[in-house]
């Protein structure tokens, strides 16, 4: 048993959750044990800003926190707490310089990489006096409020026994990265409700014809949008071997899982041309002449190409509408069948975690006063676009406040 000082405190996940809320313990003054159980901090920061390092959002606050959909309440206080503007304000204060793009995104400079903000986040913490234990795996409670952990380099095990923690252990996708939600039973063994995990953020399992696969592979569809029941998201997508990817597709999940645990039809459907209004596309549509292909056709009147009639013989009617109204129909709302989503581990993020009920208002655990839990643990999703790491970070921030306003009280 390593029996901590007073005022030590150890934080459980090395990502920017588990990060940010040592940064701020010790910027108030505690000495933090940061504990992460793979052989460098940010695995899974690093590996999420190769697919473009987008780190917030600049969408105002209302539309910001309704992304956070049945959280939408606790994500309110959340971000008034740790904002997007105080997310760039901190970046820039360890020297990575942010812009909006044009999608409303926040990013990085383009000098700056990664592994660039990571660098300057982990020397900062380090001259904050945050000591970096990594390798070390935590492997659940003791009485007291011991931490149970072993070090991955060498077999031992070990117990401390800090004033306070925190963990931020992360969900359930991606488990190279250590997010592998391997907590998920020992919060159970202590009375904690978990939710089930499931795949958000992930891409969408279509049973193409053989046909299909052989003349498609994969390619895009840009500039277009789709629908599940009232959502609509636009955006490019990626037609592949085994379904679709991409932005708007990763939007729509929440609705296409709600479907498919239903057992009712999932079904998406495609928008070929929403950048034109309803007169707009069946004015064009009206222009076919007897006698033109329909690739031909789609390709002068809509610069419709390839893959467009491909996706239509394989998902349309038999033949092509004979009326432009028909038409217009089927290109505004192209039916897509859903089998499936892709499998925990490729999605982005997941859905499920500690059950909020499970929480006090300041994210600490009912079951074991003095711990709290921050980032993808708990119970909350959120489309791409900056919001997954900003919700990381804030509830980051405040689960470290929740913790000292916890320590004060307690001596």
């Amino acid at each position: 048993m390593q029996q901590l000082l007073g005022n030590d405190v150890a934080v459980v996940g090395g990502g920017p959750a588990g990060l940010l809320a040592a940064q701020r313990l010790a910027e108030a003054g505690c000495r933090v044990h940061l504990y992460e159980a793979q052989a460098t901090v940010g695995r899974k920061f690093l590996v999420a800003g190769h697919g473009g390092f987008n780190l917030s959002n600049a969408e105002d606050a209302t539309a910001f926190s309704a992304r956070y959909a049945a959280r939408r309440a606790d994500f309110t206080g959340f971000l008034s707490h740790f904002s997007p503007t105080d997310l760039r304000a901190w970046a820039a204060d360890l020297g990575i310089a942010t812009f909006v793009g044009t999608s409303g995104r926040v990013f990085p400079e383009a000098r700056h990489k990664p592994a660039d903000l990571l660098r300057a986040w982990v020397a900062r913490l380090q001259r904050l006096g945050v000591q970096l234990h990594v390798r070390h795996r935590w492997l659940g409670f003791g009485p007291g409020g011991a931490l149970h952990l072993r070090n991955e380099a060498t077999g031992e095990q070990t117990t401390v026994r800090p004033a306070a923690a925190l963990l931020a252990l992360g969900g359930a996708s991606w488990a190279k990265t250590g997010s592998d939600g391997a907590w998920r039973p020992e919060l159970e063994r202590i009375g904690v409700p978990v939710v089930p995990f499931a795949a958000s953020n992930c891409g969408a399992e279509v049973a193409w014809s053989e046909f299909f696969r052989a003349k498609v592979g994969r390619q895009p569809l840009k500039n277009v949008a789709f629908s599940c029941g009232p959502a609509t998201v636009r955006g490019e997508i990626m037609l592949t071997d085994y379904g679709l990817e991409g932005t708007p597709v990763y939007a729509l999940t929440p609705q296409l899982r709600a479907r498919l645990a239903a057992g009712g039809p999932a079904t998406l459907h495609l928008h070929l041309k929403p950048d034109l209004s309803p007169a707009q596309l069946l004015e064009k549509l009206a222009r076919r002449k007897t006698g033109k292909s329909v690739a031909s056709f789609l390709q002068e009147a809509l610069r419709l190409g390839p893959p467009v009639p491909t996706l239509l013989r394989e998902l349309g009617p038999a033949t092509f509408p004979a009326t432009a109204a028909e038409a217009a129909a089927l290109l505004s709302a192209l039916p897509i069948p859903v089998t499936s989503l892709r499998p925990l581990d490729e999605a982005i993020s997941t859905a499920g975690g500690v059950a909020w009920e499970a929480l006090d208002e300041h994210l600490m655990l009912r079951a074991r006063p003095g711990t709290f839990v921050a980032g993808e643990m708990l119970d909350w999703e959120a489309p791409t676009g900056g919001y997954l790491l900003q919700g990381c970070f804030s509830t980051g921030a405040w689960a470290a406040r929740g913790l000292l306003q916890w320590l004060a009280a307690n001596g």
